[in-house]
């Protein structure tokens, strides 16, 4: 069980080499991911909805206390891979799952007080105007929570986005149930429906529809963990909507290593709690990681949590640029550095098992997102 349990750790080394050169394009690496599927399900009390909302987590223990961890057993990964799925009548259910590796290789396409406000230096986010960034793509992909959290599309009926939006490590938060995901559209002004105005010199204004969520699904990882120290490893969830979307969404990827990262850089967009209405989008080069965080300092405030991180890679199976969500911003931690605090923005890795299982939530079968 050891071996197994190492073979799957190891499944986050990509196949292909990384080439260099005048003419080198960053390429999506091909990666061997496992098959994650449900063994039993069982119900679970219907719960309180009694916790706060927190549009932000923070956590003490940085890349050196991660990196020296002990790697979790097979059985604690089972665990932490579990999950539990909420409907919208309250009903709740928590699903075992196995998993397994295939012999044939896969591939992708198949501590301290902080201040309120996280900006390093210069403030560097960008607010998203006009309608024609706004409602095209990879700007409309973001979407904004009920809670104050921001998500992103991921496929015709589902969003993903941080755990800690709906679920406090404890409890649900406060209007889990009655989940909506607001998508930002114009404004109709003097009853023109769908007048084209923008050639307009003023910025259009717009507002949110809002479309009820189906269920949510949450890793017992971060249920047991409590947003501790295992707990920000798996910060992430998958919501799915009660009716399509009917826009374009983002595919997620693995997450490569970061020195084979365009430019080591990545980016992403969503609803700062300082710019009410306006979407943010920013980037930044990522400072450290570990297998499962990606430690940068991206200027954010509360509300852009649960946004996707993405970068654009080269896709040679289609011979085309291609951008991938590979993680989910998460929040912020104190990090020791040779004795020194320092402060991080962090983000949630998409790893091989990650992957698996998120496919799995939105596929129902172990095939890769295409």
């Amino acid at each position: 069980m050891a071996g197994l349990c190492t073979l799957i750790l190891l499944l986050c080394a990509a196949k292909d080499v990384m080439p260099s050169g005048p003419h080198w394009k960053p390429t999506w690496p091909s990666y061997r991911v496992p098959v994650i599927l449900p063994q039993s399900t069982f119900n679970l009390d219907k719960p309180q909805f009694d916790a706060e909302a927190r549009l932000e987590v923070a956590s003490p223990c940085g890349p050196e206390c991660h990196k020296s961890s002990p790697l979790p057993t097979y059985e604690e990964v089972k665990n932490y891979l579990s999950y539990e799925t909420l409907y919208a009548n309250g009903s709740l259910t928590e699903t075992e799952v196995g998993i397994y590796i295939l012999s044939s290789s896969g591939d992708e396409s198949r501590g301290k007080s902080r201040t309120k406000r996280q900006i390093y230096g210069y403030d560097s986010r960008f607010s998203i105007f006009g309608k024609d960034f706004l409602l095209n793509y990879p700007f409309s992909t973001s979407v904004k929570l009920s809670t104050g959290c921001t998500g992103t599309l991921v496929a015709e009926k589902h969003v993903l986005t941080a755990a800690h939006c709906i679920h406090d490590g404890k409890s649900y938060v406060k209007g889990a149930q009655k989940l909506r995901v607001g998508f930002l559209k114009p404004k109709v002004k003097n009853g023109s429906k769908g007048a084209n105005i923008t050639g307009s010199a003023m910025p259009e204004k717009m507002k949110f529809q809002w479309i009820r969520v189906k269920r949510t699904h949450v890793p017992k990882g971060w249920i047991k963990g409590n947003a501790n120290d295992i707990g920000m490893d798996y910060d992430y969830a998958l919501l799915e909507l009660k009716k399509p979307h009917k826009r374009k969404f983002m595919k997620i990827g693995v997450s490569p290593p970061a020195r084979h990262l365009p430019g080591g850089r990545i980016h992403f967009s969503g609803y700062d709690n300082d710019r009410p209405g306006n979407l943010v989008y920013r980037f930044c080069d990522v400072k450290d990681e570990t297998y499962d965080l990606l430690y940068q300092q991206c200027d954010a405030q509360p509300g852009a949590s649960g946004s996707g991180v993405y970068v654009r890679m080269w896709k040679r199976q289609n011979h085309k640029w291609e951008r991938k969500i590979i993680g989910i911003f998460s929040g912020h931690q104190w990090v020791d550095m040779n004795g020194t605090p320092q402060d991080f923005n962090v983000a949630v890795r998409i790893t091989p098992l990650k992957y698996a299982q998120i496919c799995y939530w939105i596929k129902g079968k172990a095939t890769s997102l295409v």
